[in-house]
């Protein structure tokens, strides 16, 4: 990537706090897509750019013994061995896809993130066995840009503040803040048919609060650099956080779009 590597680095201490709250805000937007396509015992799955455990260990209680669960990353350090579940470290974007086949393919902000996102969607459409079904979920920040959505104080303008100049790092490193809305045309165009897609983002959630947190906490020694915030308005936000005073913060729309080879 450009600019200086991956701006949430899974190295990062906070980063598995990050991993968590992703997991309470979104896991059942995600399994609510994987029983609309008709998950079941026995399917084998590729779950690419895992991050943490949550989803693959649900996925492999979902497929049993008779079905296989792939979870795969560059950075495997927060998926533990031995939970029902392979554990692959692997780049999407230039390695071959795992052997084997798959009915299910699912990718959950990634693809946003990756400079090479084409040859990426490209391998994971490859890995489909016929009848095999891609679920990509992808952020589109641009289409709700803000992190307090009623800002109807200086707390609220502050963290929005403080989000715009997050989006500007991520931009900076090649992120497509636009791209959860190409996920439909991206999927008809990789010959995939029976394309759908929805948009998911809670407004008010605790985890929400907790993926900021651990946001601010990973990313603010580069809004500094950058001369987007001060320290003393980065120590403000988290004690308005930790205080309740922001209790209704967005996340960005949750773009899954789905289709079938």
């Amino acid at each position: 990537m450009t600019g200086d590597g991956y701006l949430l680095d899974n190295a990062q201490a906070a980063a598995g706090t990050r991993l968590q709250a992703l997991s309470e805000l979104f896991d059942a937007s995600t399994f609510r897509h994987f029983d609309a396509v008709g998950l079941t015992a026995g399917w084998r799955v590729w779950e690419v750019g895992a991050g943490g455990p949550d989803v693959s260990r649900r996925l492999a209680d979902r497929v049993g013994p008779t079905g296989r669960v792939v979870a795969s990353d560059i950075d495997v350090s927060w998926l533990p061995e031995g939970k029902g579940f392979e554990v692959l470290r692997h780049d999407v974007a230039a390695d071959p896809p795992p052997a084997g086949g798959f009915d299910l393919v699912h990718a959950r902000l990634v693809l946003v993130h990756l400079p090479r996102r084409e040859q990426a969607l490209a391998s994971m459409v490859t890995a489909l066995r016929p009848g095999g079904v891609l679920l990509v979920e992808d952020a589109d920040p641009v289409l709700q840009p803000l992190l307090c959505p009623d800002e109807f104080g200086p707390e609220q303008e502050l963290a929005n503040r403080l989000r715009r100049g997050f989006r500007e790092l991520l931009a900076a490193r090649d992120a497509d803040l636009a791209f959860g809305r190409t996920l439909p045309r991206l999927l008809r165009a990789a010959g995939l048919v029976d394309v759908g897609a929805d948009a998911y983002f809670p407004i008010t959630a605790p985890a929400a609060t907790v993926l900021e947190l651990a946001t601010v906490d990973q990313v603010a020694d580069r809004l500094v650099a950058a001369g987007i915030a001060t320290t003393a308005e980065l120590d403000l936000h988290r004690a308005n956080l930790r205080a309740g005073r922001v209790p209704d913060l967005a996340t960005s729309p949750m773009i899954s779009a789905w289709g079938r080879r």
